[in-house]
């Protein structure tokens, strides 16, 4: 089941291209995290949950910001945190 917050996702250009990384990641200097992911409310590439550092949580928890998906290559899922499903 897809919930309303999936249905309503907008996919606005990402902040960051694949090839930078997890732009908080690096700009403290730190080269470890696993995959990104993308908000698909304002656009800011961060690191997962896989990561040390879990930036795309935290973004979701100090904005509210419901919807991310994969940013890998070739990956095309999408996750809302509001509802804990997968789309």
């Amino acid at each position: 089941m897809i919930c309303q917050h999936l249905k309503d996702a907008g996919d606005p250009a990402p902040v960051s291209r694949y090839e930078d990384g997890c732009p908080q990641c690096v700009e403290g200097g730190f080269t470890d995290w696993v995959h990104l992911r993308k908000c698909l409310t304002c656009g800011l590439v961060a690191c997962c949950d896989s990561s040390p550092r879990r930036h795309m949580s935290r973004h979701h928890d100090e904005t509210g910001h419901s919807v991310m998906r994969s940013f890998e290559p070739n990956e095309t899922w999408r996750w809302c945190f509001e509802d804990d499903v997968l789309g």
